[in-house]
């Protein structure tokens, strides 16, 4: 199946897809440096850098599915805002780009931040306007008008192109990444395809982490460490091991441990040490304040991100169980990205981190990708296996 990666960034989502399975049509992205990251890791050539807005739909041909992660803004709910021409909020052209290749799938990534009381309306429209993508607004029109139309049309039957759109928050360390990342994921199949989507189930938990960790040891003896070695239980997390063994008893969690920042940077050479990776190279400064701790050694790391102005170093260093703590490198961010290890980030460490901070982490979009694929393959199989039924009768 063909995808159009629209606000691609660095390339997290398209690098899931492809290994899902998905094979790219084109990237759209508006940063030089995102630009140069997709050329170096995709094809070249399919690469279009510069607006969205002056990308061609037409040149592309069939697509099976839209993904991306469209910058969403907040909107002042008192203002006078006028929808798709708001020049702040990319989605709009999101849902042109739906409206006009008809796509049997869209898949999009947005920050948590998206569901915010204050923000409650103007995301309900944003779900209502990719469930009729071409259930246009007048040029005149503000959006809460528009609105007001599309709630209006849920009621009544549809004859254009709908979509059954399903939004969840999700926790990427659920799902194996070595990450505390929750982001928002919406998700619209065409509804005549006939297809029911459901996100996928999550693989991990914290529970079973606590559970290898502080009951039976398993982590521990992973890592050929002592006790003594992991940041000691304080009083919250010494209650929620408790109730977690009377929760389980002897039986231990079915899911996968959390994947700690240890986990993941398992055999990988001291970044100040001669070994020969470009992107492996220890940045000096790191300090530790209130706020500013960053993530721990055996846990999974906090959010990696782009930060507005500049990078916020609390999120992107790692802390000791001695107090001590140090830079990522931006190799060890690919991994907390769950990005293959030579997978390319251009520029210099702080545009870098920018980059790895904007991506959806790789593992999290192939599990997305991997499940999309299978359920629009649903009906296909169905009907195949129906007429072989027919032929042997």
């Amino acid at each position: 199946m063909r995808s159009l990666e629209i606000f691609s960034g660095a390339g997290g989502l398209a690098k899931g897809l492809e290994l899902a399975g998905f094979q790219h049509a084109a990237f759209v992205e508006f940063n030089k440096h995102a630009c140069a990251s997709l050329a170096a890791n995709f094809e070249a050539e399919k690469v279009f850098f510069g607006d969205v807005k002056d990308f061609s739909l037409d040149s592309i041909g069939d697509i099976d599915v839209v993904a991306g992660g469209p910058p969403c803004q907040p909107f002042s709910l008192g203002g006078r805002h006028q929808a798709q021409q708001d020049s702040r909020d990319m989605f709009p052209y999101a849902i042109q780009a739906i409206e006009k290749l008809t796509p049997k799938a869209f898949v999009f990534e947005n920050v948590k931040g998206l569901l915010r009381p204050s923000f409650s309306e103007y995301f309900e429209y944003i779900l209502l306007r990719l469930t009729y993508p071409g259930f246009n607004v007048k040029s005149s029109m503000q959006w809460q008008e528009h609105l007001a139309q599309l709630r209006a049309v849920r009621k009544l039957p549809f004859t254009g192109v709908r979509y059954d759109v399903k939004f969840k928050l999700l926790n990427a360390a659920d799902y194996g990444v070595p990450q505390t990342r929750e982001r928002v994921v919406i998700v619209g199949v065409r509804a005549d395809l006939g297809h029911h989507w459901s996100f996928p189930a999550p693989t991990h938990s914290e529970d079973s982490l606590l559970w290898d960790m502080h009951v039976t040891g398993v982590y521990l003896k992973k890592h050929g460490i002592a006790s003594s070695k992991i940041l000691p239980m304080d009083s919250s997390l010494d209650d929620k091991v408790q109730r977690i063994k009377e929760r389980h008893g002897f039986f231990e969690p079915q899911h996968q441990a959390w994947i700690t920042v240890r986990d993941a940077l398992a055999g990988i050479p001291d970044p100040k040490g001669d070994h020969g990776i470009s992107d492996h190279i220890f940045k000096d400064g790191a300090r530790s304040y209130a706020g500013h701790t960053g993530s721990d050694f055996d846990w999974p790391a906090k959010t990696i991100k782009a930060g507005g102005h500049g990078v916020p170093g609390g999120e992107n260093m790692i802390r000791y169980a001695d107090g001590s703590v140090r830079y990522l490198t931006v190799f060890e961010a690919k991994r907390i990205q769950t990005f293959p290890d030579d997978y390319v980030i251009g520029g210099a460490w702080g545009e870098a981190m920018r980059q790895i901070g904007n991506a959806v982490p790789v593992r999290l979009a192939q599990t997305i990708g991997q499940h999309l694929a299978q359920t629009l393959s649903n009906k296909t199989e169905l009907r195949l296996a129906s007429v072989r039924e027919c032929a042997l009768i």
